[in-house]
């Protein structure tokens, strides 16, 4: 008999404070069954096997920090803007490094149109209007940022950059800052001459 109380709202939160407190690879029905004290199949009601527990929280994390980038936007332009979305992006790593994980879970075409996946697009672009990039600048500009700022967090929560000076902190406020003077200073496209082969 399922535990009263128990849905599917529920379970993907308790399944995301999992994951921070032991890795989102660690998250399973199992795992998440023992938190409640029942069997594992009383939980199969609300979730059907592991991967859909998984893309729960995937779509809760994506959702957490769309609503925190959102916020953090609010009236901001050009490197001021830059500076907040990095920002919202390397705190909910720290904060939350199981859901942050979360977040760059591969998700079926379905589960990625329902998310707020759009929304992180979004918000980049709207940051990039404020440089006046068009496209297929604007795309590449996207890509860039997204790899920069992840890259960046993995790295850091992995204690890359615990080991020697400086500290990280000052090289992530330098990290914006080449950001900004590059898309600034976008580069024109490039010729393209004849491939060799």
């Amino acid at each position: 008999m399922v535990r009263a109380g128990l849905t599917t709202e529920r379970l993907v939160r308790a399944g995301a404070e999992l994951a921070d407190e032991v890795g989102f690879d660690q998250v399973t029905v199992s795992a998440l069954a023992r938190r409640f004290d029942v069997k594992a199949a009383s939980l199969y009601s609300h979730v059907k096997n592991s991967q859909d527990l998984k893309t729960g929280i995937a779509l809760l994390a994506l959702a957490e920090l769309a609503d925190r980038g959102a916020a953090a936007l609010a009236g901001r332009a050009g490197k001021d803007a830059l500076a907040a979305l990095a920002n919202v992006y390397r705190d909910y790593a720290q904060e939350h490094p199981g859901r942050y994980a979360a977040a760059q879970l591969r998700l079926t075409p379905e589960a990625a149109a329902a998310s707020a996946g759009g929304r992180h697009a979004e918000m980049t672009r709207a940051i990039l209007r404020g440089y006046e990039l068009t496209e297929p600048d604007q795309t590449h500009a996207v890509r860039l940022l997204g790899s920069v700022f992840h890259g960046y967090v993995s790295l850091e929560l992995a204690g890359g950059f615990s080991h020697s000076a400086p500290d990280s902190q000052e090289t992530w406020t330098r990290v914006i800052d080449a950001l900004d003077a590059l898309l600034r200073n976008w580069p024109g496209p490039t010729a393209q001459g004849p491939q060799s082969t």
